[in-house]
């Protein structure tokens, strides 16, 4: 299979969408003559033209009002936001519109729209673009999230987020634009709901998403140097959520560590926690551990960056206080 990256494996899927439904449009900002904050969408002006490849204002609350309209309309528009942070300025469009309009109409509205969101920090952009703000999204019943991990997820998973009738976040960790993966030719998708078991493990769950899944990976390293074994779970979706990938694994491995970029206190992280503790507490060794980001707005300093986010050695350090 070839190798691109996971920035290609987006512009790729994208651009099979417009050409194959009349009906797709993309809408955001700086997202035709510019290409894309991330260059997600370059080139996309020139082939498809202005009606197809919107540019759009500033003003994130009527990008998301417009991409809701269109879809309610007929359409299946992906609204691109610059980053989950900026989506705040839209939280009532995409909580109490998108989210609620099939359920306040008895099924006979459905909103078929993408919602698309940078995340994530290691990019020195501070505080206010940097946050990883997945799981409050996840909080709200009517919004499917997903969080693809490699260029293999991130082709798979925009696939099915065309697919579905309903709005679905899609987050994109901004350190992951130009990680390589392999990713096969030809058409295929990833249901939602679906976690991969990205490596095998018997002493220890090691439970990401998104970016944090390579941290997870780079700790599961540093464990096997001590003779460790430890399971890497890459959860994919948020909303819909994987319980039973996550409690068998811990069934397996008889420990969890859950890690997350976003803050500890009220975290998404602890959601999950919880379900292990409900479902799995009698197959358990020990308390189900977080390793979290700092409990701080995100500094711009690179050094005081990367010491805001969970390093490889915060996660194995936790994985080992558990043996």
């Amino acid at each position: 299979m070839p190798e691109i990256t996971f920035r290609e494996a987006l512009r790729q899927t994208l651009r099979e969408e417009l050409l194959a439904d009349e009906r797709v449009i993309l809408m955001g900002e700086d997202i035709g003559a510019y290409g894309g904050s991330y260059a997600v969408t370059k080139g996309f002006l020139e082939d498809f033209g202005p009606d197809r490849i919107r540019d759009t204002p500033i003003s994130e609350s009527v990008i998301v009002g417009c991409g809701i309209g269109a879809a309610m309309g007929g359409l299946r528009p992906m609204v691109e936001l610059m980053t989950i942070n900026f989506s705040l300025l839209a939280f009532d469009q995409i909580v109490n519109n998108a989210a609620k309009l099939c359920y306040m109409s008895g099924g006979q509205i459905h909103v078929p729209l993408v919602i698309r969101m940078a995340s994530g920090a290691g990019s020195q952009l501070s505080s206010q673009h940097s946050h990883s703000l997945e799981g409050w999204y996840a909080h709200i019943p009517g919004l499917k999230v997903a969080v693809p991990y490699t260029p293999y997820d991130a082709r798979g998973l925009l696939k099915t987020a065309f697919r579905d009738p309903n709005p679905v976040i899609f987050i994109e960790h901004t350190a992951l634009y130009s990680r390589k993966g392999e990713v096969p030719e030809g058409d295929y998708s990833i249901p939602f709901g679906q976690a991969e078991v990205c490596r095998e493990g018997k002493d220890v769950t090691l439970i990401g998403y998104s970016g944090s899944v390579y941290q997870a990976n780079g700790a599961a390293d540093l464990l096997a140097e001590q003779g460790h074994q430890a399971e890497v779970l890459n959860l994919r979706t948020l909303r819909p959520l994987d319980v039973e990938a996550i409690v068998a694994s811990v069934r397996k491995t008889h420990r969890a560590v859950v890690v997350e970029d976003d803050w500890k206190f009220g975290g998404f992280a602890g959601e999950i926690a919880a379900i292990i503790m409900e479902q799995a507490f009698d197959e358990l060794d020990g308390p189900v551990a977080r390793v979290c980001g700092a409990d701080v707005p995100m500094p711009y300093a690179k050094e005081l960056e990367q010491a805001a986010l969970p390093s490889e050695r915060q996660i194995a350090d936790a994985a080992l206080a558990l043996m």
